[in-house]
C-alpha cells in the first residue's frame, strides 16, 4: 500500500476521501473526493479558491491546489467508508508559504538541519454543550469544584468512551480521560509524537470530537472562554527535543536541576523571550484574552497564566517543568491553530537555542496568590490587539515564521480586530446610555 491512497482505499473499503487543509484562522476546509478519483488528486491536488477561506488571497488568484499527504491519512472510525487526509497547499507549482501546514513543515526541516527532532503533545480541552451553544449539556453538572467529578464524566460516558475507543483503534496511545475544572468541560489525552504528526492528530481530534458530539445530539466547543465564571479551554503543549534520529532526548540531563539540559533551557529561553508575541498565535481570538486575563473562576482558579514566568512542577506559571526532559507551555488555548501552534513553538525555541537564550529566574511561588510580588516579568497581552502589536514588533519571530505568513496573518487578524472593535454591544448601552 505504502503512499498509494488508491491502494489504501481498496484495502480498507474507503469510498470517499476528505482532502483537508487548515486556513490561517484554524478553519478546516475539505473536498469530498470519490476513491475512483483519488489517484489524480494525489498527483495534481484538489482545487480550491483560496480567497473563499481565511487566507490572504484575492478572487483573481489561480486555483490553490491541496495535495494530500498520504502519511497523514486516517479512516474515520465512526464512518469507515470515508478517510481524512491532510493536504499541503501549492499554487503555480510553488508552496503557498502562508498556509499553516506548509509553515510548520518548513520549520521542522529547519530544526532538523540543526540536528533537532521536535516531539510534542497537546492537551486539548473542550466543553460539551447544548446544540444552540447557550448552556452546558448536563443540567446536573453544577459542582463548584467539578474537576475529576466521576458522576459527571460517567453521565457523558457514551460520548467520551466512543471518542477514546476511536483513538485506541487508530493507535494514538490514548491513556486518560477526565472531567475538567469547568462544569461541562473534558480533556482526553493521547501519546506525544513528532510535531507534524501531533498537529495532524490535533486537527483530526477537533473534527472527531465535534462529529461524535453531534452524533449524540450535543455540540462540542474548543472556544477559549465560552462561559463567564467558568475555567476556559486550554491547550497545553508538552515539548521535548531529540537527536536527529529521534532516539535520544537532548532536553534530558539528570545532572542538572529539574532534569532539563542546557539546550532545553535555551529552547525555553526562546519561548520566554518571544512569549508576548507568540500569544498572537497561541491565543488567536478576541475571546482568548477572556481566559488568560480572567478573574478567579467559581472553582477558585483560572488555571491560565497572565505573566511570563516559569517554574518546576507548579501549574500557576506560564511554563512548568513537570519532569526531566520536557516542559509544558500552559499559554495556548482551544482556539490555537494546530499547525501554527507547533510552528511558533519551534520558531521561538530555535531562536533560543541559536542565541543561547537564558529563560531567566525560576519562580516557585503560587502566582495566583503572590504574582503581584514578581518584579520584571512581562505581563501577557491584555487583548488581541496588544498581542498583534507585540507580534508585529518581534522582527526575528516574524522572520522565522516567514514574512509571507506573518504579513498575511497580521493583515487578516487586524481585520478581525477591527470588526470586533466596530461591533456595538449591550455593555455599551448599559454603561453609556445615560451619560
Amino acid at each position: 500500500m505504502g503512499n498509494d491512497l488508491a491502494a489504501f482505499a481498496k484495502e480498507k473499503g474507503v469510498k470517499y476521501f476528505m482532502i483537508s487543509y487548515t486556513d490561517l484562522f484554524g478553519g478546516q476546509r475539505a473536498k469530498l473526493v470519490p476513491a475512483q478519483a483519488i489517484a489524480d488528486m494525489q498527483r495534481d491536488g484538489a482545487g480550491f479558491a483560496g480567497f473563499a477561506t481565511w487566507l490572504d488571497l484575492t478572487p483573481a488568484h489561480p486555483d490553490m491546489l491541496a495535495v494530500p499527504d498520504p502519511a497523514s491519512v486516517i479512516q474515520l472510525p465512526w464512518k469507515p467508508e470515508v478517510a481524512w487526509v491532510a493536504a499541503n497547499c501549492i499554487m503555480d507549482d510553488k508552496s503557498v508559504e502562508q498556509a499553516p501546514r506548509n509553515t510548520l513543515k518548513r520549520l521542522i526541516a529547519e530544526a532538523a538541519g540543526d540536528g533537532m527532532h521536535i516531539k510534542t503533545g497537546v492537551e486539548a480541552e473542550f466543553f460539551l454543550i447544548s446544540p444552540d451553544g447557550k448552556t452546558i449539556s448536563d443540567e446536573y453538572d453544577t459542582a463548584s469544584k467539578p474537576c475529576y467529578d466521576q458522576q459527571a464524566v460517567m453521565r457523558r460516558y457514551d460520548v467520551i468512551a466512543e471518542i477514546c475507543d476511536h483513538m485506541l483503534a487508530l493507535g494514538w496511545g490514548a491513556y486518560q480521560n477526565d472531567h475538567e475544572d469547568a462544569n461541562g468541560q473534558f480533556e482526553m489525552n493521547w501519546a506525544f509524537d513528532d510535531a507534524l504528526a501531533t498537529a495532524d492528530k490535533h486537527s483530526f481530534f477537533k473534527f472527531m470530537v465535534k462529529s461524535v458530539a453531534e452524533k449524540h445530539g450535543l455540540r462540542a466547543t474548543f472556544m477559549p472562554k465560552p462561559f463567564q465564571g467558568l475555567t476556559g479551554n486550554g491547550c497545553h503543549a508538552h515539548i521535548s527535543v531529540w537527536d536527529k534520529d529521534g532516539k535520544t532526548n537532548v532536553f534530558a540531563d539528570n545532572a542538572i536541576e529539574l532534569g532539563l539540559s542546557a539546550k532545553g533551557r535555551n529552547f525555553l529561553g526562546g519561548i520566554m523571550k518571544h512569549a508576548s508575541a507568540l500569544a498572537a498565535i497561541t491565543n488567536p481570538t478576541v475571546n482568548s484574552y477572556k481566559r488568560i486575563n480572567a478573574p478567579r473562576t467559581i472553582s477558585g482558579a483560572t488555571w491560565a497564566p497572565n505573566t511570563v514566568t516559569w517554574t518546576g512542577n507548579n501549574r500557576t506559571h506560564m511554563v512548568r517543568v513537570p519532569g526531566p526532559g520536557r516542559f509544558e507551555l500552559r499559554l495556548p488555548d482551544g482556539a490555537a491553530n494546530p499547525y501554527l501552534l507547533q510552528a511558533v513553538i519551534i520558531a521561538a525555541g530555535l531562536d533560543g537555542v541559536r542565541s543561547k537564550a537564558d529563560p531567566g529566574r525560576r519562580y516557585d511561588i503560587d502566582m495566583y496568590q503572590f504574582g503581584h510580588t514578581v518584579e520584571g516579568a512581562p505581563k501577557l497581552p491584555l487583548n488581541l490587539l496588544d498581542a498583534l502589536r507585540e507580534f508585529d514588533n518581534d522582527k526575528s519571530l516574524k522572520a522565522a515564521l516567514g514574512e509571507e505568513f506573518s504579513s498575511a496573518y497580521l493583515k487578516l487578524k487586524q481585520q478581525e480586530w477591527n470588526s470586533y472593535a466596530s461591533h456595538f454591544t449591550q455593555w455599551e448601552r448599559d454603561h453609556t446610555l445615560d451619560i
